[in-house]
């Protein structure tokens, strides 16, 4: 299957968590009340995809009183993984999911996680969206034919920054342009920031020439003028962004990034439920669906087995991937 078709369609820290019981509402302890005591882990810095989606969600599940207070956590580091290593260690731990997605897939493979998804609870996948390449207000670059041209000339002085670490989303977009483009994926010079927050930094700063991330994490950015959008990495055009796809502009790559939540292993059967009842609640509330409206993504809900099924098809894929590539 060519790998672009395949993406359209697609250290560890122990801690001990202290905090009050989930489930549980206000003085009478009814347990069809508001949540209590659910905390969202975040792995890697405030600012990013994970970030964004589990502070959306915390407000939303708030706003609705699924939840009471819901807290929102940042633990970054190697891509994920030791997010995720805090989550496995989390066994039996009904308090506490964590933020995550595709480039925490990649992650496990290139970063030689010693732990892996298939450990977690698979909770729900809530939405995908596509990558945007984009510059600065001041880069030269003014059209994604300007860039193409001038990293094919010199693919090592080129730099391209992503908010994931190799195996991710924002890595695997520039090395699936740069081989449709006729480049060499291992000669192309990818820098690696622990979120979308840090990235846009450098790309603002100049510090790269050109950034791949989320479209949801830089929507504000992107209207004010300070980032300029040279392509989008989806099938389809974006509202309200003037730019076109990869493939109207030539180059053949058509790629969408997903996020999802799960929750450490050794949850009771009656555990899961729960949790994957609060997350079906929070799709279907009004104010979950204007924010995926908001940020530009794509409704893509999938509870509990499904998403496990999902999750378990997508390491195989991204593995392969990453071996085609030469990168794994």
């Amino acid at each position: 299957m060519p790998i672009r078709n395949w993406l359209a369609g697609l250290a560890a820290v122990a801690a001990t968590l202290v905090v009050p019981p989930l489930f549980t509402s206000g003085a009478g302890g009814d347990a069809t009340g508001p949540l209590r005591g659910l905390r969202l882990l975040v792995p890697n810095a405030p600012g990013g995809g994970y970030d964004v989606t589990a502070r959306t969600a915390a407000k939303a599940m708030d706003e609705v009183e699924l939840t009471r207070n819901a807290e929102v956590f940042n633990l970054p580091g190697a891509g994920g993984t030791v997010g995720l290593g805090r989550t496995v260690a989390e066994t039996g731990n009904q308090r506490l999911v964590m933020s995550m997605g595709l480039g925490v897939v990649g992650s496990v493979f290139t970063n030689k996680s010693p732990n892996s998804l298939a450990e977690t609870t698979p909770i729900a996948k809530l939405t995908e969206e596509p990558d945007i390449v984009v510059v600065g207000k001041n880069s030269p670059y003014r059209t994604i034919g300007d860039l193409v041209a001038a990293w094919k000339a010199n693919p090592g002085a080129v730099t391209v920054g992503g908010g994931s670490s190799p195996g991710g989303p924002d890595h695997l977009a520039p090395m699936l342009m740069a081989k449709a483009v006729g480049l060499e994926p291992k000669r192309v010079s990818y820098i690696p920031y622990d979120g979308g927050g840090e990235l846009l930094s450098s790309v603002l700063g100049g510090k790269i020439h050109f950034g791949v991330s989320g479209v949801g994490e830089y929507v504000d950015q992107v209207k004010a003028g300070e980032l300029r959008v040279l392509a989008v990495t989806g099938a389809n055009r974006i509202k309200d962004i003037d730019a076109p796809t990869l493939s109207e502009a030539g180059v053949p790559v058509t790629f969408t990034n997903w996020r999802g939540m799960v929750a450490p292993p050794g949850l009771s059967d009656a555990e899961r439920t729960r949790l994957v009842e609060l997350f079906q609640k929070l799709h279907d509330s009004p104010q979950w669906q204007e924010a995926v409206k908001r940020n530009g993504w794509t409704d893509a809900f999938l509870p509990g087995a499904k998403f496990g099924e999902f999750l378990a098809a997508e390491s195989k894929r991204v593995a392969d991937v990453l071996k085609e590539l030469g990168l794994a």
